[in-house]
């Protein structure tokens, strides 16, 4: 069943001529910070240890930075693209080491992920 409109509402155009405008792209990046650490509960390679062994930063525009916290006193800072990327690369290569990121809000991902079989472990 349609719904009569007002007059008041038929003159009134659903959005202005102003808000219809194209708009410049924002001249800052987006803005946001997700903190996060990996745990490992084993240590295949025998490099970084067990325990909390990264700290990193997911920012809102997607990219990760961590912050390995081997080989001390200062430990080591890596950038990447995203958080899925920084995974890819020092997580599912070694299941073995059951690792835990835990995000500040209390999110944990472990890995290996409960879901994936061995082949695609190794896929991965």
């Amino acid at each position: 069943m349609a719904t009569k409109k007002s007059k008041k509402q038929q003159d009134e155009p659903f959005l202005t001529t102003e808000e219809l405008k194209p708009k410049p792209p924002p001249r800052l990046a987006p803005r946001g910070i997700r903190t996060f650490t990996v745990c490992r509960q084993s240590d295949e390679t025998g490099v970084s240890g067990e325990g909390i062994i990264v700290e990193g930063v997911v920012l809102a525009s997607g990219h990760c930075i961590i912050h390995w916290l081997y080989p001390p006193p200062r430990g080591g800072i890596a950038i990447f693209d995203s958080i899925e990327d920084f995974i890819k690369v020092h997580i599912t290569p070694h299941p073995a080491n059951k690792t835990i990121l835990t995000f500040e809000d209390g999110e944990q991902q472990t890995y290996p992920l409960a879901h994936t079989s061995a082949k695609e472990r190794d896929d991965q």
